[in-house]
């Protein structure tokens, strides 16, 4: 358990073994979450990564991807779409 004080501010200083095992660093967010009655603070960064992982769930099966040389190729396709697009909207 790790105890921080805080200042006249409302500012404290996470203590360094809380920091290393949240992987926080300077200029890093935290969110503070209200779940139960309790509050948990949580790295904004990871908790952003996460909620992109589970709306990006189950794409890769829906659109086909196998591989990575796969979702290389469907974006090269969209460059090329969108480049013909562009220029054809030029020309």
């Amino acid at each position: 358990m790790e105890v921080a004080k805080i200042t006249s501010k409302g500012q404290i200083t996470i203590p360094v073994a809380i920091r290393k095992n949240m992987k926080l660093k300077d200029g890093d967010k935290v969110l503070f979450v209200l779940e139960g009655g309790r509050y948990y603070v949580e790295n904004a960064a990871m908790v952003a990564i996460n909620r992109i992982q589970e709306a990006f769930a189950g794409e890769a099966e829906r659109l086909d991807l196998q591989d990575e040389d796969d979702v290389v190729a469907m974006v090269k396709e969209i460059r090329r779409d969108r480049w013909e697009k562009s220029h054809a909207d030029n020309a």
